[in-house]
């Protein structure tokens, strides 16, 4: 049945792109915290040590509080899911596998639906660290997800189509042309992508203190295979919007040519941009100390008036 309804040539490139993104997404990660260690001149993790710690992690039995539910129990697989479906519908490859399902809208459901499940179960157990970081999460979310809707809905706009594989090939086609608006809206995506992955100087991913915790405080319950899950769906997400940002807005040395040739230059070229978007995230956390809740909307709500501009200033020019 799902043969019929999608073909063969689909399905193998969702099981390639799902196996790619799973497999790269804790190297990537790796990648930051080694970079970023480098750059303030420790020795730091080695690069797989995100392998090490999901393997650490497998291998021991859960705890859960005797105050958890059904909703604890079941989070880290509708989350870990959700991420597995948006790493078959977001284009990583310039694509995506599900071309002409992959709609702007239905990925920030998905990753609505994450977070959702996500605070709920930093309610579950009656922890207050857990709800705290719940708390925190949504106030960020509230300005995060409005900045992400704006961002895409102005590439969305210059393509003519909200998929995410036609707005990736508008700006595939147009990559020799310097775009102002793109660079608003680039500005504005790589404030969100930090918030949203919860990176410095919105959150800061190395620390349990409870004075500065978002997203950790709410996986302070989890342990074993689940706290697995929860960490292994964040690398996904990482993964997933710094390819997003590298086919919307680092379009340039990739090219819209299928033979082997090509395939095999767009690879180097991706993984060359990948590289870039590491050293990026690793310079501006070591630059940037971890901002003040209270200011945070004051970071989130600029980014938002950025992608607002970027996706009018277009339409002021016609």
């Amino acid at each position: 049945m799902i043969t019929q309804f999608f073909g063969i040539k689909t399905i193998g490139a969702c099981i390639l792109q799902l196996a790619l993104v799973i497999s790269l997404a804790p190297l990537l990660q790796g990648l930051i915290k080694t970079l970023k260690a480098r750059f303030q001149r420790r020795i730091g993790p080695p690069i797989w040590q995100p392998y090490t710690d999901l393997a650490k992690y497998w291998n021991k039995l859960p705890v859960a509080s005797d105050q958890a539910s059904w909703i604890f129990i079941l989070t880290p697989f509708v989350v870990f899911g959700a991420m597995l479906f948006l790493a078959v519908l977001v284009p990583v490859l310039g694509i995506s596998p599900l071309a002409g399902w992959d709609d702007l809208i239905v990925m920030l459901g998905v990753m609505a639906l994450a977070r959702v499940m996500s605070v709920l179960a930093g309610l579950d157990t009656s922890s207050a660290f857990g709800g705290m970081g719940s708390s925190r999460e949504m106030l960020v979310s509230v300005l995060v997800e409005p900045g992400l809707l704006v961002t895409l809905t102005a590439s969305a706009i210059r393509a003519g189509s909200t998929s995410l594989s036609a707005m990736s090939y508008s700006a595939l086609r147009s990559q020799g042309t310097f775009l102002p608006a793109s660079l608003l809206t680039g500005l504005a995506y790589v404030f969100i992508l930090l918030a949203e992955t919860g990176r410095l100087p919105v959150d800061n991913p190395d620390t349990h203190l409870e004075l500065t915790m978002i997203h950790e405080g709410m996986l302070l319950e989890y342990s074993g295979r689940p706290l697995a899950l929860m960490h292994w769906a964040n690398w996904i997400k990482q993964f997933l919007l710094i390819a997003l940002f590298i086919n919307l807005f680092l379009p340039w040395g990739t090219t819209l040519n299928t033979d082997a040739f090509a395939w095999v230059s767009n690879s180097l070229a991706l993984t060359g941009k990948f590289i870039f978007a590491a050293i990026g995230v690793s310079v501006i956390e070591m630059l940037e100390p971890k901002m003040r809740l209270f200011l945070l909307p004051r970071l989130l709500m600029t980014a938002l008036l950025v992608a607002v501009l970027g996706m009018i200033i277009p339409n002021l020019f016609r």
